[in-house]
């Protein structure tokens, strides 16, 4: 070949206006499993890569299974491909899920160009591949689930369904801090990343896009794990405050955000002496350095003695709390712990704390407040600059969290 020569043989694409590009190949197709279709934006897209996480035994293979059962019962022709168990056993969980159905394929396989030979034999619309970490090309000199191997893997199956217009989702492992395992150059080559997260002591399950190129992050998905497989909370508020105990000390409700979607949580906490030097700190479900925070706060602009005491707090159910607005209700269950007297059943807390010990307001209030006056709730302590609550539902604004503790009732004798 000549010197200079072009050995890129492929097609050159065409610049046109925006006006005139087709998105008629961004079509949705519905999993037919509700809560992922929401995290989806509606369904998966033909040609589509999505990365689905989680903690091993969280569910990744049974609701990867239902969403393969559920499509080959509308008439999709699905593949599972498992590195990680015989298709026997994934043919028993089949069956334990509802999920057997003559479309849908299995093949037990870890070598990619068998893998790519499979989807020339079926052709199937959906794919899964369970794990990608398993997958490994003989051309490579690396082990399976090395750094290089995965890179290539995906990058090749990638390929595969965008020029085919399959739907292809890939189980990805993850460390022990909770983080995808594997290069970082997966999360940017893939069309979505979604976390399926949830504590596998509980039944709640929680779908979270962190990344979709196809609609918005908002939204979160809320599933129960059951015998029968995976199915949808219909009241994830009642879910989470079915067990709760009236009267007791130590305990608030507060109405978050996780996403779009309004959710009624339980904080809990215990305060009690320590004889340690450094007294214990424990949180489940919240994060340690905003209780740390809050902590001082009630030691210095309440006057609630905690310094010298162990801590421990936990959001009920299995719930992760990242919003700022339930500050002042893990605070009034700390203050109503260590004082010993019980925040009032029929009331609800919201707002971010500030250090000064103001009230600040937070985000979707009348969503929070409408949800809490749906389940039964009669007064709310909110942030000066809350909105109208809706009718039935008393709003008792709060500058401060000392004023906020004072309202509640819950201050030392």
């Amino acid at each position: 070949m000549a010197a200079g020569a072009r050995s890129d043989t492929a097609a050159v694409s065409i610049p046109m206006s925006v006006t005139d590009v087709s998105d008629e190949a961004l079509r949705v197709v519905a999993t037919g499993i509700p809560e992922l279709d929401r995290v989806l934006g509606g369904g998966l897209v033909p040609g589509s890569v999505t990365l689905v996480g989680g903690e091993p035994g969280i569910g990744k293979s049974t609701l990867l299974l239902q969403l393969l059962g559920q499509m080959s019962q509308a008439g999709a022709t699905s593949l599972y491909i498992t590195g990680e168990e015989s298709a026997s056993q994934v043919k028993v969980r089949a069956g334990r899920v509802g999920a057997i159905h003559a479309d849908l394929w299995l093949v037990a396989e870890t070598s990619l160009p068998n893998v790519i030979a499979h989807i020339d034999s079926v052709k199937p619309e959906v794919i899964v591949v369970d794990s990608v970490q398993t997958m490994h090309d003989p051309m490579l000199g690396s082990a399976p689930g090395s750094v290089a191997q995965v890179r290539e893997c995906t990058a090749q199956l990638l390929g595969v369904a965008k020029s085919r217009g399959i739907s292809l989702v890939l189980v990805g492992h993850v460390t022990k801090e909770g983080t995808l395992a594997g290069p970082r150059v997966l999360e940017h080559i893939v069309d979505t990343v979604i976390e399926f997260e949830g504590d596998r002591h509980h039944g709640l399950r929680i779908l979270r896009a962190t990344k979709h190129r196809f609609g918005p992050t908002s939204e979160v998905g809320l599933m129960q794990m059951a015998d029968t497989g995976l199915s949808t909370v219909d009241d994830p508020s009642g879910s989470f405050l079915a067990d709760r105990v009236s009267g007791v000390s130590g305990s608030a409700v507060v109405p978050t955000i996780d996403g779009q979607r309004p959710l009624l949580i339980e904080l809990q906490a215990l305060v009690a002496g320590s004889s340690l030097a450094t007294p214990r700190r424990s949180a489940q479900g919240v994060d340690p350095g905003r209780l740390a925070m809050l902590l001082a706060v009630l030691e210095r602009r309440v006057g609630l003695a905690v310094s010298s005491c162990d801590v421990y707090a936990l959001a009920v159910g299995g719930a992760r709390i990242t919003d700022p607005g339930a500050d002042a209700g893990l605070a009034m269950a700390v203050a109503s712990s260590l004082t010993g007297n019980p925040v009032a059943d029929d009331l609800v807390v919201f707002g971010e704390v500030g250090l000064g010990g103001e009230l600040r307001q937070v985000g979707h209030q009348a969503r929070r407040l409408a949800e809490a006056s749906r389940h039964g709730f009669r007064r709310a302590i909110v942030p000066n600059s809350a909105v109208e609550a809706p009718e039935g539902l008393m709003v008792m604004r709060a500058p401060t969290l000392a004023a906020a503790v004072a309202l509640a009732e819950i201050g030392p004798a």
